[in-house]
């Protein structure tokens, strides 16, 4: 791939593996609910990118669950998918018209806990404030124990992008970490992108990664 070809946009592979997942105490509480053994019901939120997907997929690799959309949750769904443990990504996606009927859903919540079966939900925010107006789901939503992941401040960003390089056997001067932790945007997610795009172009171009090959790939990212 050409130099100049090279931006945050890539296709890069995504890796859900347990060792692959970037601990840090933002997110904490979050990983040991989910290697909790005899966890029933769990709920998992906080901001995009800020790595609920791939908390899902650990939970779902641990438990064998299946891990639907919120499309794929709809009444004539519910006994099926209600055969097994299950995670439901994106729980709170509702009024975009991509989103879990919440009929499906209370009647799904019920029927896993009938069944025994584990569930594990993700969103945004906490579940009170989920857009659904179901009151007896809302109840349910509420009672199920939730944990919050949050965005890294600065201190944190940067000494997640110091591991991220470091894992990658990339030498990166201080000046470069304090010059993305500024700019990029504050998740774990985003900084994986970003030194995974600083090492693609460090390897081909046979140059360090600097302030200056940061900066190409920051102006080259779509707005």
């Amino acid at each position: 791939m050409a130099a100049d070809q090279l931006s945050l946009g890539l296709a890069l592979p995504t890796s859900w593996a347990r060792e692959d997942f970037l601990e840090v105490p933002g997110n904490a509480a979050a990983l040991a609910a989910v290697d909790r053994d005899g966890q029933p019901a769990l709920v998992l939120y906080g901001p995009a990118g800020c790595g609920k997907t791939h908390l899902a997929q650990i939970w779902a690799a641990r438990t064998g669950a299946r891990i639907i959309a919120p499309p794929e949750l709809t009444a004539a769904a519910v006994d099926v998918l209600a055969q097994q443990p299950l995670a439901l990504d994106d729980a709170d996606r509702h009024a975009d018209g991509r989103g879990a009927d919440p009929v499906a859903l209370f009647h799904l919540i019920n029927l896993m806990r009938e069944r025994g079966h584990a569930l594990l939900l993700t969103g945004s925010a906490p579940p009170a404030l989920w857009p659904y107006t179901l009151p007896d789901l809302m109840s349910r939503l509420k009672a199920m124990p939730a944990e919050r992941i949050s965005e890294p401040d600065d201190a944190l960003l940067s000494a997640v992008l110091v591991k991220l390089f470091a894992d990658r056997q990339l030498q990166v001067g201080e000046e470069v970490v304090k010059y993305l932790a500024a700019r990029i945007e504050r998740s774990c997610h985003a900084a994986r992108l970003m030194v995974a795009a600083l090492d693609a172009a460090s390897l081909a171009e046979n140059r360090a990664v600097t302030v200056a090959l940061a900066r190409r790939l920051l102006e080259q990212q779509p707005d």
